[in-house]
């Protein structure tokens, strides 16, 4: 495996995920992985539609005294990563930027889960417009976030939003929205800030990743370098999921590096 590194993982310290920590560490050492890095969603402010209010806030004093215990127990055997996958939204530009200052993290995915209030996660954020409209709306306010809420290092997968539509990307491109991509991309390269390619479109059956060929084409064509490798595995099976697949894509893509993290500062590797 070419890709030695997952950098978007979840333990049952996120919302979403039933799964001990440690067990997600076993089986990337297993996998054969050099480095991993947890990161758990934090989500403040999320709008919930059922009863399970609270489970985006992370406890993030319990999850860093378990991480850095069993960093210790993996030492010499697996490098586990402090991280953090940070909900962007607007109106917490000040909360977000204490919070991404208050921990030593080592990593920060900076995500939209939420459009306007709306997780396009649920079928009502597509109801009474094309999809063409529900994506562009996300895309646009993904250029607003970014502009708005600058701390994180890596933006994650970028068009998160096909995932759950009604057809999913079958009718989605990147010609579609290329001027605002291109905006966004423009974004991040000016503020040194990267994107991840996300192995998780796969197992949510777009056969790509998130983003798309074409967004990682147009990244690096614009002069985008940083780019870190993450399955986004809520379960030990999808660890590393297709990172074999990864590998080929990034260099059809035109890179020859990928990044891992510590101290916030980015390692690149040679694929």
């Amino acid at each position: 495996m070419p890709i030695k590194a997952d950098f978007h993982m979840h333990s049952n310290f996120s919302g979403d995920s039933d799964t001990p920590m440690e067990d997600m560490i076993t089986h990337a050492v297993s996998l054969g992985l050099t480095h991993i890095c947890m990161t758990e969603h934090h989500d403040p402010d999320y709008i919930y539609i059922d009863d399970r209010e609270g489970r985006f806030e992370l406890n993030t004093d319990s999850y860093l005294y378990e991480l850095l215990r069993l960093r210790e127990k993996y030492r010499g055997r697996i490098s586990v990563g402090f991280g953090v996958e940070l909900g962007l939204q607007p109106h917490l530009k000040r909360e977000l930027a204490v919070y991404a200052k208050s921990k030593d993290f080592d990593f920060i995915i900076g995500s939209s889960h939420l459009c306007h209030r709306k997780d396009p996660y649920y079928p009502a954020f597509f109801e009474g417009r094309t999809e063409d409209e529900a994506h562009h709306e996300y895309f646009e306010s993904i250029l607003e976030c970014i502009k708005a809420t600058p701390y994180f290092d890596v933006y994650g997968h970028l068009d998160y939003v096909v995932r759950y539509g009604p057809t999913k990307n079958a009718g989605y491109t990147y010609a579609k929205h290329a001027d605002v991509f291109d905006r966004i991309l423009s974004v991040l390269i000016e503020n040194e800030k990267g994107i991840e390619l996300n192995t998780g479109g796969f197992r949510h059956a777009l056969g790509q990743p998130n983003p798309c060929m074409d967004i990682l084409k147009r990244y690096r064509a614009l002069g985008g370098e940083i780019i870190t490798v993450g399955s986004d595995a809520h379960t030990p099976d999808g660890i590393a999921i297709e990172f074999d697949r990864a590998a080929d894509i990034l260099k059809e893509c035109g890179f020859r590096y990928y990044c891992v993290y510590q101290g916030r500062m980015p390692e690149y590797i040679r694929l």
